[in-house]
């Protein structure tokens, strides 16, 4: 929440719904698949800045026209999560639309993005429950469908698959280690972390990256860690330190999968979830070893995760992000790509909501103002924040 002792430069806040010009029949439902009710209790956050001259001369009725339109060839977002008599959850499509949240502030652009309080964004965004790239073709959709260019056919979820329900065993597997089970929480998504959680962001210049690249892989011949693994191995070594050796030995690694990518296809099954861990020190491992680790010996998850949830009738409730301390590779999503009216984002904050204690390290692309290199959002519990700092600059030289 933001501070209460500095006042909130966002004030008249208006809150309206948006449906569709598409309707999509009586009764019409959209089941979910197995990873989507994996994936469900948590929420990606977007805010994109744009510069004035991309809205220039646009009124609220102007905005509200073309989402209407958007949303004609987009609309299994507008529906709504019902259950089904046996108690799995689906989307209704029943066109109720999506929220549309205006505000005011006193801020200019460059005012806001210089104060770097990224708390505020939760007072004006509501969340989905779609993965960034899925999420990024339904926002890039209606930034084509400003200026009258609309895609061949709607978006559509991914179909899920028909999974067979296995007989309870008697010794059932134990749940996958990428992730944590949680009490279920019936209706309301959302859960409760037993430690408070604190945000900080770091950017990370190409120029770095080839120092910890050097620093990390040494006199190790041809073998290279890639700019997204060195910012792992650095990051759960100082994590491991900041924590008195005390773990983490188990990361979870989400990466892209473009094998189960489809245009026009909204799905959570485009990333890998893979767990990756050692029996060794993480504090007092070399780095080089740790890279090589997350490089050759990460093991994807998914069908494990998803037989979890298939086997059992109650349909359970997970956290994946957080279960572990998570690294998220979003480096490749083209935020800085949409284009409004010839504007593109001067700024894109992203976040991901409802994530568990272990933390998550997000690895996104800078903004096209900055130096090439990667942003680095890290959100842990509060009482370990300042002593990875502080292990960061003085390992790594990262501040």
């Amino acid at each position: 929440m933001v501070s209460s002792d500095k006042p909130n430069p966002v004030y008249d806040i208006r809150i309206s719904t948006v449906a569709p010009g598409f309707i999509s029949g009586h009764d019409a439902a959209q089941e979910l698949s197995t990873m989507d009710l994996a994936m469900k209790l948590h929420y990606l956050r977007f805010v994109f800045y744009f510069p004035s001259p991309a809205f220039d001369g646009f009124t609220i009725l102007n905005i509200k026209e073309s989402m209407f339109n958007w949303l004609s060839h987009a609309y299994i977002p507008c529906g709504r999560f019902r259950r089904s008599d046996s108690g799995r959850p689906y989307i209704k499509c029943n066109d109720s639309g999506v929220r549309i949240i205006e505000a005011k502030c006193h801020l200019g652009l460059d005012e806001w993005l210089e104060s770097r309080d990224d708390s505020r964004n939760t007072l004006l965004v509501p969340n989905n429950v779609i993965d960034a790239f899925s999420a990024m073709g339904f926002i890039k959709l209606w930034a084509q469908a400003i200026v009258g260019h609309y895609p061949a056919q709607p978006l559509t979820m991914a179909q899920p698959q028909v999974h067979a329900r296995n007989c309870q065993s008697l010794n059932p597997s134990p749940d996958p280690l990428s992730v944590k089970r949680v009490d279920p929480v019936g209706d309301l998504w959302s859960t409760s972390n037993t430690s408070k959680l604190e945000t900080f962001s770091l950017c990370i210049s190409t120029s770095e990256l080839i120092r910890l690249q050097a620093k990390i892989c040494r006199e190790k011949g041809e073998r290279k860690i890639s700019p997204f693994e060195c910012i792992c191995v650095v990051i759960w070594q100082c994590v491991a330190k900041a924590r008195q050796g005390l773990g983490p030995e188990a990361v979870t690694i989400c990466r892209s999968d473009m094998r189960n990518r489809a245009k026009g296809i909204i799905t959570n099954k485009s990333q890998t979830i893979s767990l990756v861990k050692t029996d060794l020190s993480v504090a007092k491992s070399d780095p080089m070893e740790l890279g090589l680790l997350i490089m050759n010996q990460a093991v994807d998850e998914r069908m494990k995760i998803e037989e979890t949830i298939e086997r059992d009738d109650e349909l359970p409730d997970f956290l994946i992000y957080g279960a572990n301390l998570t690294f998220v590779d979003l480096s490749d999503v083209p935020f800085y790509e949409m284009e409004v009216r010839g504007q593109k984002p001067a700024y894109v904050n992203y976040a991901i909501d409802n994530i568990g204690d272990e933390g998550v390290v997000l690895v996104l692309p800078t903004p096209k103002n900055c130096p090439d290199g990667k942003m680095v959002s890290v959100t842990l519990p509060e009482n370990q924040v300042v002593e990875l700092k502080s292990t960061l600059k003085e390992d790594w030289c990262i501040a």
